[in-house]
């Protein structure tokens, strides 16, 4: 049997340590690079991912002891060279440099002028957005005057950190005392950036935000609309991205914002093509019927049964599409993955319903079978 993925394992190993020390120990002679990699790998592959991070952060803090003033110039020393800068997305950087960030957290907090300018270092080598957090949370005033001068720095690393650390549901972030209007000018500000990097990262971060606040993020969104700042095909792409948890909710003002009338008059029917087994797939057929080319966004719903009798909702995209002559007709196979480790099928009673333009249109009940 193959053995499954590890992440952690890919991310921090005995090879990226051993690559860490060698920065290092070429920035400063004393550090013993041997002993740093024995300390590391003595417990590191008993823990977590998070887990790991802290403690090579920990290991790096024994080796090279003091605050941060007394580690600063090792810890840039021993720095590669910055990221790219001519590429403009898909450039994450090494994940073995996000202990440096806990480094920094462990030893800058009350530094925060020289911390600052060390994560503004460390995130063109790999995002400080974690790392960022605490720092907001301490000295929120300070770090929210130098994000406004990140957002014109040369590195669309700078200028992504000022949106994805500020974010309300980072994830695996540590929460931060920010109103959700705090960073809006921020945003303001980097809506208009000429690399998706950053503009993904906006539009995530207004995501966050619709969860509680979708007439919040509509509304600034159709100020930006309406500013010409970003290229038109960009922004569409944006604000496609922000709204598509309320997408999945059928929020009409997020509909209608994307070109879409959840009042549109258009009939739906759905069958099931034979049955529906756990390691095989539900088939399924969609039959729209409405006036002329009308555009229309589809997803389906499977109502999951869940251990103890209760029940759970999924969402799905199915297709975005115009009516053709005043009809669509639209087929899938959605696999029912009997070995999933996050998501357990159960046997029993099921329904599929199908949404258009975020209003559910149609359903039908069906077994789940083993």
């Amino acid at each position: 049997m193959a053995e499954s993925f590890s992440l952690k394992d890919q991310l921090f190993n005995a090879e990226k340590t051993r690559y860490l020390a060698g920065l290092f120990a070429g920035a400063d002679p004393t550090f013993d690079a041997e002993a740093f990699v024995g300390q590391v790998m003595s417990r590191l592959l008993d823990l977590e991912l998070k887990e790991r991070m802290a403690w090579i952060a920990e290991c790096l803090q024994r080796a090279v002891p003091g605050d941060l003033p007394d580690i600063a110039p090792t810890l840039l020393s021993a720095l590669p060279p910055p990221l790219d800068p001519s590429k403009t997305d898909d450039d994450f950087g090494d994940f073995i440099f996000a202990p440096l960030g806990d480094w920094v957290v462990n030893v800058g907090l009350d530094h925060p002028d020289l911390a600052l300018d060390v994560l503004e270092n460390l995130t063109q080598r790999f995002s400080m957005e974690w790392a960022i957090r605490p720092f907001l949370n301490q000295h929120p005033d300070h770090v929210m005057a130098r994000m406004e001068l990140w957002c014109g720095h040369d590195s669309y690393h700078v200028r992504r950190l000022v949106s994805e650390g500020t974010r309300p549901r980072l994830p695996w972030g540590q929460a931060v005392g920010l109103k959700m209007t705090d960073p809006l000018p921020l945003l303001d500000k980097l809506h208009g950036d000429p690399t998706r990097y950053v503009t993904r990262s906006v539009a995530n971060h207004l995501n966050d935000i619709t969860k509680k606040n979708p007439e919040l993020v509509l509304d600034r969104l159709q100020v930006w609309a309406s500013a010409g700042q970003q290229r038109q095909d960009e922004l569409r792409w944006m604000t496609s991205h922000t709204l598509r948890g309320l997408v999945k909710s059928g929020h009409p003002g997020a509909m209608k914002m994307l070109g879409y009338d959840p009042d549109a008059r258009v009939t739906t029917d759905v069958q099931i093509n034979g049955d529906a087994r756990i390691g095989e797939a539900l088939e399924f057929e969609v039959t729209l019927n409405g006036a002329g080319d009308q555009p229309v966004l589809v997803d389906y719903i499977i109502h999951f049964q869940r251990p103890g009798g209760k029940t759970s909702t999924k969402v799905h995209k199915l297709k975005q599409a115009a009516l053709q002559d005043g009809a669509l007709k639209l087929n899938k196979k959605h696999k029912l993955k009997g070995n999933a480790t996050t998501f357990k099928l159960v046997p029993g009673a099921h329904r599929l319903e199908i949404q258009v333009n975020g209003r559910v249109r149609a359903g039908v009940d069906f077994d789940l079978l083993e």
